[in-house]
């Protein structure tokens, strides 16, 4: 893929183009700006983002990850009107936390993508003095031609800085109406024909998701406040039997959640919920400054790293660490839940699902098993299971990664244990896991 250095350019070819942000670390989030000649927006709505998703009747669209791609702005240049001179991608940090900065993200890569053409890359220089948000690239106007630039500046002030240099005026989380002063007398006003209504302020506090349900192999965030002492995630392993003859077999699953807490997670250079080998070893930064873990901490030989578990044997706790706990185990097709608080005490938690050898050797999706997450404040995700794997006793189903800057994320896994196993998985301090790894437990009636 040809890469662009900072501050060059190159032209593009007719049609429309695909910016699509790659990062690793901390989550970074992709908006655009639709800037006239002089410089300045048109107006807020020329800003396209998470809760204002297109402009100029879809010209521009922000789209989050999915199973077709990464999170992306999409941009039909030709569908532009003559008054928009450019659009300027932005990678930013979380809008609600302001104590994250580009230094906690490891890498930046932005492609441009237009069908039947190769990507080009542009990867912006290292941030390490506080910027919080940064200019990534601009599409702009050459003749009756558009062309691509790239441009790698910071801004200290986040996206809300940012955005208000461009001439938007934002709604950040913190605003607050001004204290009502003390009632005195007033003069009486003279009648008015309408009130003049401004019309409401893009606002940065990011949205629910609603109920949506992940494809095979893709993730989704949550947007969670790590302070909300009050702020408690439901995980369900919900199943239905799925038809008679299975549940006149036995249709007993558990719920299992394999959790490494805060103080022991490491970011490592594999995405969380990768799926390694026997002797894999754990590497990586601390998540917490003089967490268990140093950078590069290799475990001894023959040694391995395993999550702790909550699950039928060991319930866990709510209120004091780990902060998890399973609200039952039921025998019959329906449901069993964990319910996760403080946020900022979790690292990473794996929900698996075990089917002990009476239940017969149907796939867990003969069962209707599937996973649920709901946050409590209106994002509720499904992970289905898309394989009728048969003869496994164990799959791990979804990973939720507390170590991301904006909340959680949640990986669709579907992975499986090889065929007449019975050894649980590890979830490895760096969200890695191995199948097959773990002890062997049978479930006594």
């Amino acid at each position: 893929m040809p890469e662009l250095g900072k501050g060059a350019n190159t032209a593009l070819g007719a049609g429309p183009v695909r910016m699509e942000l790659f990062a690793q670390g901390d989550q970074v989030d992709l908006s655009a700006l639709l800037v006239a000649a002089d410089g300045k927006v048109r107006s807020d709505d020329d800003l396209v983002f998470y809760n204002q998703p297109s402009a100029e009747s879809d010209a521009v669209r922000h789209r989050t990850a999915d199973a077709d791609g990464p999170e992306r702005v999409e941009v039909d240049p030709a569908a532009l009107p003559a008054d928009v001179d450019r659009v300027v991608l932005v990678a930013s940090c979380d809008p609600d936390d302001r104590t994250r900065t580009f230094s906690d993200v490891k890498s930046v890569e932005v492609r441009a993508v237009q069908d039947g053409g190769e990507a080009v890359v542009f990867r912006p220089p290292t941030l390490t003095d506080g910027e919080r948000a940064v200019l990534l690239t601009e599409l702009y106007r050459r003749g009756g031609a558009w062309k691509l630039r790239a441009i790698g500046q910071g801004y200290a002030d986040g996206l809300a800085g940012l955005a208000t240099d461009f001439g938007i005026d934002v709604a950040a989380e913190d605003d607050a109406p001004e204290p009502a002063a003390e009632e005195t007398p007033a003069p009486a006003a003279p009648p008015v024909a309408a009130a003049v209504v401004a019309p409401p302020r893009p606002s940065l506090v990011k949205p629910p998701l609603g109920r949506i349900s992940l494809d095979k192999g893709s993730q989704v965030s949550l947007s969670l406040d790590k302070a909300d002492r009050e702020l408690v995630v439901t995980v369900a392993l919900e199943w239905d039997g799925g038809s008679d003859r299975r549940r006149r077999a036995g249709a007993d699953l558990d719920l299992y959640a394999l959790f490494v807490p805060a103080s022991k997670a490491l970011r490592g250079p594999q995405t969380p919920g990768a799926l390694v080998k026997s002797g894999h070893v754990p590497q990586g930064e601390p998540l917490r400054p003089g967490g268990q873990h140093t950078a590069g901490a290799t475990a001894k030989k023959g040694k391995k790293e395993k999550a702790d578990v909550v699950y039928y044997k060991r319930l866990g706790s709510l209120g004091s660490r780990p902060y998890i706990v399973l609200d039952g185990d039921s025998r019959v097709p329906g449901r069993e839940a964990v319910r996760i608080a403080r946020p900022d005490e979790q690292g990473y938690v794996l929900l698996c699902a075990y089917s002990a050898v009476s239940n017969g050797f149907g796939s867990f999706r003969s069962f209707g098993a599937k996973v649920v997450v709901d946050d409590g404040r209106g994002s509720h995700v499904t992970v289905p299971l898309f394989e009728n794997t048969k003869t496994r006793y164990w799959v791990a189903i979804a990973l939720v990664d507390f170590t991301s800057a904006d909340g959680a994320a949640i990986h669709h896994i579907e992975a499986y244990s090889s065929r007449m196993t019975e050894r649980r998985p590890v979830l490895h301090p760096d969200g890695t896991i191995e199948m097959n790894a773990g002890p062997v437990e049978f479930k006594r009636r």
